[in-house]
């Protein structure tokens, strides 16, 4: 099956307004208290989430460019990957003002009590290198070790559904969805995309 899209660049810059527009949304309705009366944590979680489903969105690229017959869709994994590295720094800053206020010795004491923390920076600072080397130029220098270092992209959403399941306590429905989203995604790359072989 193969699908008309339109020019890349068209596509690029409907990425872009996409993610900036709903940026827009989350603060809006947190600032207005249409996410509950605690707007710092409304804005840590919508962040948080928008942060995992772009991250999720840039490995749905390559099954879904199989799928649709499209290989140009390649292009639009780097770009979503920055927005999901840029949303989860916004993530880990509102939490880092708001909840510690910069204080080293009150993330210490929240480590010890919820470490969910620590795996979800953990998760932040793998995807720094993979940022690093997100460009043409690196991947040139890096040759065959630049696969085998964005392979940690997988590790990465490991770690990002260890860090939603361990934090709920009760509701675990949309940790659940999450967590089978990323089963399926990891089985379209290492079972050479047979979950996703929709068109035979």
């Amino acid at each position: 099956m193969s699908v008309a899209l339109p020019p890349l660049r068209i596509t690029r810059l409907m990425l872009h307004a996409s993610v900036l527009g709903w940026l827009m949304v989350i603060v809006y309705a947190a600032a207005q208290g249409l996410d509950g009366p605690d707007p710092i944590k409304a804005l840590v979680l919508s962040s948080g989430e928008t942060a995992l489903m772009l991250l999720f969105g840039s490995l749905l690229i390559t099954p879904f460019r199989q799928i649709l017959g499209v290989p140009s869709l390649v292009a639009l994994r780097r770009p979503l990957g920055l927005w999901a590295f840029a949303l989860a720094t916004l993530h880990l800053l509102i939490f880092a003002h708001g909840y510690l206020g910069w204080q080293l010795s009150l993330l210490l004491e929240e480590l010890k009590e919820r470490p969910y923390i620590l795996v979800g920076s953990l998760a932040w600072i793998l995807l720094v290198p993979l940022v690093v080397t997100s460009t043409r130029g690196w991947q040139r220098s890096l040759g065959p070790k630049w696969k085998r270092l964005h392979a940690l992209v997988y590790l990465v959403g490991c770690l990002v559904c260890a860090h939603i399941i361990w934090q709920v306590r009760s509701d675990w429905i949309e940790a659940g969805i999450y967590t089978l989203i990323y089963v399926l995604i990891l089985g379209s790359r290492y079972r050479k995309g047979l979950i996703f072989r929709l068109s035979r």
